[in-house]
């Protein structure tokens, strides 16, 4: 099936399992997660009328996007993936959100970019929900330190927190404990969700979902 024909699809999806949530369906963001995808791929989904996507590197964010953003300027560009500190220009750049903020050294050097740059982006702060060692995301012990740090210290506009649950567990679980995260730190915005459990992070809150497969098909291979 199509790019639009999926797209489609997944905007069908998202607004029932709104309604059964008895939430508004214009409350929950579609970030279309274009990583691997071709520019011309992006293309059909932009001409159906996604507005937000999600890369998850930067290298990658840069050999496509430029020329995407400088067609359609209204496009939102969402960083999903973790962030080194050596690629923080390019993201400040390149992106208008940023959803892998995780650590005190990178709250500063964002805060530091985005001053010298003149922007501010919207960030999210990512929780290694499952405490899994190989995974990006704070502590969740060390969330309101990092969280006080990131707002009032740094400045950054902070506005929630991304999970990404581990793949062997009820994802519900790790929503229902971001979501209570949230409440506890005064933020209002949930990044969780994807293809195969947006639905369930709908029902406990998320105000952004991050869906690639179930849009663009299997990711394309990509080079060495």
């Amino acid at each position: 099936m199509s790019v639009e024909t999926n797209l489609a699809r997944v905007r069908a999806d998202l607004a029932a399992a709104a309604r059964a949530a008895e939430r508004e369906p214009a409350a929950v963001t579609l970030i279309a997660v274009s990583k691997t995808h071709s520019a011309d791929t992006v293309g059909e989904a932009i001409a159906a009328g996604q507005r937000h996507f999600g890369e998850n590197r930067v290298q990658e964010a840069a050999e496509k996007w430029p020329a995407l953003k400088r067609q359609w300027p209204d496009l939102t560009l969402h960083l999903i993936g973790p962030l080194q500190t050596n690629k923080v220009s390019e993201a400040v750049r390149l992106c208008d959100a940023i959803h892998a903020l995780d650590r005190v050294k990178l709250a500063d050097k964002l805060a530091a970019e985005m001053s010298a740059q003149g922007r501010r982006l919207s960030c999210f702060i990512q929780v290694n929900t499952g405490r899994e060692p190989q995974k990006a995301g704070v502590d969740p012990h060390d969330l309101a330190a990092l969280v006080t740090h990131s707002r009032d210290i740094c400045r950054l506009n902070v506005v929630g927190l991304m999970c990404i649950p581990p793949l062997t567990e009820d994802p519900a679980i790790h929503f229902a404990f971001l979501r209570e995260l949230a409440r506890r730190n005064g933020l209002t915005q949930l990044s969780m969700g994807m293809s195969g459990d947006a639905d369930v992070a709908i029902a406990f809150g998320a105000t952004h979902v991050r869906i690639g497969t179930a849009i663009f098909g299997a990711r394309q291979p990509q080079a060495a």
